[in-house]
């Protein structure tokens, strides 16, 4: 047997070695660089939840305001590998187990008129918000961002959305202030809408459409149904997570205007390509509807999910300068209080003359 090739060969199988000996110290050194903004995100996301089970606040709208509060740790560079992570894959994977939450029977269970209404409601939002956008001057970006996020589901929408259309297109003073426009309107609505609709002599049926279609966040729209009635709650929560179930066909369409801004010679098929979080959001979503989940489960992953999404949120409001948002002005919020004012008419036309 030749030996010519010996060293070669001994010298491949120690590299080997070596790579495997290395490839954990790599990934320590990681986690290492990860650390400091893994921390400090994490400790502002457990003070904003504390806030929010002690004094009723929304918990979105507590990270938020303690991550900008806070935006001054960015000023330390060992914190951006960690706040860029959480930003990114807290988001993504929130947005994953978010589907959870959904089934394709809940669409099924709206019935036809409902749902057509529904989606004249979010058109009307997002059209709202497109037009008011462009006639303060803003581009058509951040138009879908106010609108979708007051179409489908608020703080969550908008994530999705910003991952989609990203820095370039939204600055991150922007999404900030979107963010904060957004919960403070939900916070505001799930006050305001309950007795709005005792006001306008609604029956439950009706109540449960006005605040399922036009209350930004999960939890605000369902909150305030059950503060109208049980059975305002319970169709309020039917229509609310309808909405959900139609963040994937949105998001998927931005990413076809995206891509196709991006790529104009790239192939159709691959500009009909959603991001993969949106696709996981789907499949989640068609397994959720085929097999029955335990309660505990569905609990538990929607405890998840707000915790994904919560540090996502906190970790982008200290990456977000603060003196940026505070210049922005009242016109940058004017597209998000606009589609709110929209979906809110558009809903209660719906709810006292078809409903």
């Amino acid at each position: 047997m030749s030996t010519d090739h010996a060293g070669d060969l001994y010298g491949e199988m120690f590299l080997v070695e070596q790579d495997a000996v290395s490839a954990p110290r790599k990934r320590l050194e990681e986690w290492k660089l990860l650390w400091p903004g893994l921390a400090i995100c994490g400790i502002a996301s457990i003070a904003a939840a504390w806030l929010s089970e002690h004094y009723g606040a929304p918990i979105i709208l507590m990270g938020l305001l303690i991550g900008l509060s806070l935006n001054f740790v960015t000023s330390e560079v060992r914190t951006h590998p960690g706040l860029d992570f959480v930003s990114k894959a807290c988001l993504r994977w929130g947005i994953v187990v978010l589907g959870t939450q959904v089934t394709i029977a809940q669409i099924g269970d709206l019935g036809p008129v409902p749902f057509l209404a529904l989606l004249t409601v979010m058109a009307a939002a997002m059209g709202t918000a497109l037009v008011v956008a462009r006639l303060n001057g803003a581009s058509t970006a951040i138009g879908l961002l106010a609108g979708g996020a007051t179409a489908i589901c608020g703080a969550s929408a908008a994530l999705a959305l910003f991952g989609v259309l990203g820095p370039k297109r939204v600055s991150q003073a922007q999404f900030a202030l979107t963010l904060v426009v957004i919960s403070l309107a939900s916070a505001l609505a799930m006050s305001f809408y309950p007795p709005l609709a005792g006001l306008l002599h609604l029956d439950d049926r009706q109540a449960g459409f006005l605040i399922g279609a036009s209350i930004h966040d999960v939890a605000q729209a369902i909150g305030g149904g059950y503060a109208y009635s049980d059975v305002a709650g319970s169709y309020a929560t039917i229509v609310k997570l309808s909405r959900v179930a139609l963040l994937a066909p949105v998001v998927a369409i931005v990413s076809v205007m995206v891509a196709d801004e991006d790529a104009a010679g790239r192939h159709w098929i691959r500009k009909l390509a959603m991001p993969w979080f949106i696709t996981l959001f789907l499949a989640v979503v068609v397994v959720n509807s085929l097999v029955t989940m335990p309660q505990v489960v569905v609990h538990g992953t929607l405890t998840l999910s707000k915790a994904l999404l919560l540090l996502a949120v906190t970790a982008t409001a200290m990456r977000s300068r603060l003196d940026l948002v505070m210049q922005m002005g009242w016109r940058a919020a004017m597209p998000v209080v606009a589609a709110t004012l929209a979906s809110l008419v558009v809903a209660c036309a719906f709810s006292m003359l078809i409903l």
